[in-house]
């Protein structure tokens, strides 16, 4: 089907989820339920059935998450100090621009989109920037907002540190995704077959988790919507989807990752930002607009700038 028509039928998908909310064919409540139905059931069980049998080597983990993390770095940074240096916000705004800027979509759109391009070797990668991405993300989103809070005057006192390290890690643990990699891993380790009606019922069910996941997705979008801050939002999106790539494409080529995992590295890094940044942005109380505006507009130009980085990716590694 080739490049351009991978990426139609993904983002005709998301389209025709956003249709089907913007018309009223499907209320908001199914929307919800087909977002829950794949992050709690389809995607956890996709990752589950990744980590008992994908062959990891070759895929340079060390190096991979390197390149990776030297563009969340980079984009997370310089969304953060645009949004305080030209928008005049405060510094709880530009945690929040941060993450807009870095957050990648990996699991919603980034895994339907590495099966369709890269095929299931394009999934096992990405499943190793996944099964640490979350927690180290949602970790520094924390951290960073309570430095903010108290940077801008709206904390003060002592810092409930152990609390707060509580809730996160009891948050992570209940994390649908994060039991999916962790069951994975822990099979793995036994060096069990897994039966095959139980292999069965998993390859079933996580089968749909792509078709489905845009779908919702597209419902998501009209749920959201664009509701103000649209020149911040507008410049957050462009550094997401241009400067990200951008950075990881060089760190990728100075390791010398192997092509594949290099390509998948920098179309990971070329995705839109997801619904987790506003999550984070509501969680915080700040910010809900920006989050929500530059992911619905990052989200219709990355239809056209993921072919880009991944014709660019291809010509550079091969």
């Amino acid at each position: 089907m080739g490049l351009a028509g991978t990426i139609f039928i993904i983002f005709s998908i998301i389209f025709l989820g956003y249709g089907a909310a913007r018309l009223r064919v499907l209320s908001e409540a199914a929307g919800d339920g087909l977002s829950e139905f794949v992050f709690v059931i389809s995607t956890p069980l996709l990752l589950f059935r990744t980590m008992i049998s994908a062959d990891f080597h070759g895929s340079a983990p060390w190096a991979l998450w390197m390149a990776y993390f030297s563009g969340v770095i980079g984009a997370w940074l310089i969304s953060h100090g645009t949004i305080r240096a030209v928008f005049g916000r405060d510094r709880r705004a530009g945690v929040v621009a941060g993450v807009s800027g870095a957050f990648s979509n990996l699991v919603f759109l980034g895994v339907p989109l590495m099966l369709g391009v890269f095929g299931q070797e394009g999934v096992t990668i990405i499943s190793l920037i996944i099964s640490i991405h979350l927690p180290l993300m949602m970790a520094a989103s924390i951290a960073l907002n309570e430095w903010a809070m108290r940077r801008d005057g709206v904390q003060t006192g002592e810092t409930h540190f152990i609390g707060t390290l509580k809730a996160f890690l009891r948050s992570l643990l209940h994390n649908p995704l994060i039991i999916g990699i962790l069951a994975g891993w822990a099979w793995r380790f036994t060096g069990l077959a897994m039966p095959e009606l139980a292999l069965t019922l998993v390859n079933t069910l996580a089968g749909v988790a792509g078709p489905v996941a845009l779908f919702a997705m597209g419902m998501g979008l009209k749920k959201f919507g664009i509701s103000g801050n649209v020149r911040a939002a507008s410049l957050i999106a462009t550094l997401k989807l241009m400067l990200m790539p951008a950075v990881v494409l060089a760190v990728a080529w100075m390791l010398q990752l192997p092509p594949l995992t290099a390509k998948v590295a920098v179309t990971a890094a070329a995705l839109p930002s997801g619904i987790n940044s506003y999550l984070i942005a509501t969680r915080f109380g700040t910010g809900q607009a920006l989050a929500s505006t530059s992911m619905v507009i990052a989200t219709g130009l990355s239809a056209l700038t993921i072919g880009v980085w991944i014709s660019i990716a291809t010509h550079i590694f091969g």
